[in-house]
């Protein structure tokens, strides 16, 4: 039987079934989304990892290519990063004018201590009127795209900014919001609060919130959504290692009955192909094979694959190399139980780091510094 669900529109593009990959920096790149895209049918939306509005403004190389999209993507999907409004809405303006992205969501989550000290991601919402202008110059550059924004709880439990920052994206005319139920401090740690995505909900019913955090499954997402009232879900570190997760979102929302989860031949087949993916995109075999390296504890947890074999596989230098350690696997090995859950860092770091007085007064913003804006982009 078919999941009842409202369709959820973000600007003019429809996405269904209500999915949203999570920009991820260094993993969500052009081979990661093409492969969950595959899994998914097409069904869904994207969304590329974290590009810096100033090393955009300024054409960084690597941020370059980390915006170009494969002609199969649709829409485009770009999430910028910056904290000071006028390169904001100068990296916006160019994504408009140069034909970017067909869709923009804007970093008010990272909680990573190079982005926090500086001002920025999961720090930011603090400062009121500095969320304002950012989003402001975002949205009256933006023309017809749709301008999203994806943010935490706030900083700790004695600085939450959720509610107040929503009514601002509201105000200023974002399209959407998605909340990760966790503050900075808790980084990935304990269980996401989703009563937070619901009381969000209720405090902005004019524009769509999309809830975040511990959807390991489809089941986790359709409980999410019943629970909250939400209006769509993001995925990020439940896709890590976990493409197909895509496919069984998408037969959750469909109900069409539970994906079949992959054996360990399946398993090792979307790591060959990640990595030759990844070469094809960098325009080089080796290189693309070593930054594959970082998904290949992911793709084999739970597998009864030994710690000499990990490691070998965790220094392949080339697709020949891979397929050789590839074919030594009891590759028969059904789906482990249990396997499914966590992966990434799991575990919260108590503090944030923060420029200094940034928590003195949530409407003072000269904390903010001519060199708070980063210049490169992913991972």
């Amino acid at each position: 039987m078919t999941t009842a669900l409202p369709m959820l529109s973000i600007g003019p593009h429809s996405v269904q079934p209500p999915v949203v990959l999570a920009p991820m920096a260094g993993i969500t790149n052009a081979p990661f989304r093409t492969l969950c895209r595959e899994f998914s049918g097409g069904k869904g939306l994207f969304v590329s990892e974290m590009i810096t509005t100033r090393a955009l403004v300024e054409r960084n190389e690597k941020t370059m290519q980390l915006v170009h999209f494969d002609a199969t993507e649709t829409p485009r999907s770009i999430q910028l990063y910056g904290v000071d409004p006028v390169t904001v809405g100068k990296a916006v303006r160019m994504i408009v004018d140069e034909d970017l992205a067909d869709h923009i969501d804007l970093n008010f989550g990272c909680p990573v201590p190079k982005v926090t000290r500086k001002g920025g991601g999961s720090a930011l919402p603090y400062k009121r009127p500095l969320l304002r202008a950012i989003l402001n110059e975002a949205v009256s550059n933006a023309g017809d795209l749709p301008v999203t924004m994806k943010m935490r709880k706030g900083i700790d439990d004695d600085h939450l900014t959720y509610l107040d920052a929503g009514r601002i994206a509201v105000q200023e005319g974002v399209t959407a919001i998605a909340l990760h139920g966790r503050t900075a401090a808790e980084h990935y740690g304990g269980t996401a609060d989703w009563d937070a995505i619901a009381r969000l909900k209720e405090h902005v019913p004019e524009i769509p919130v999309l809830g975040n955090g511990d959807i390991w499954s489809a089941g986790d997402a359709l409980r999410m959504m019943r629970e909250t009232g939400c209006d769509g879900v993001v995925v990020g570190r439940g896709c890590l290692g976990r493409p197909w997760l895509f496919a069984d979102l998408v037969a959750g929302f469909e109900g069409t009955g539970a994906y079949a989860a992959p054996t360990l031949r399946e398993v090792a087949a979307v790591m060959r192909r990640h990595a030759e993916l990844l070469g094809e995109w960098i325009g080089d075999e080796a290189r693309g094979v070593i930054d594959f390296r970082k998904h290949v504890a992911w793709y084999l947890k739970g597998f009864s694959v030994g710690s000499e074999m990990r490691k070998k596989l965790a220094i392949s230098s080339s697709l020949d190399e891979m397929d050789a350690h590839l074919s030594e696997l009891d590759l028969d090995q059904p789906w482990p139980v249990g396997a499914d859950g966590p992966r990434g860092r799991s575990s919260g770091n108590g503090r944030v780091v923060l420029p200094d007085g940034w928590l003195k007064d949530p409407y003072d913003c000269s904390a903010v510094s001519a060199d708070a804006e980063l210049d490169t982009s992913g991972g």
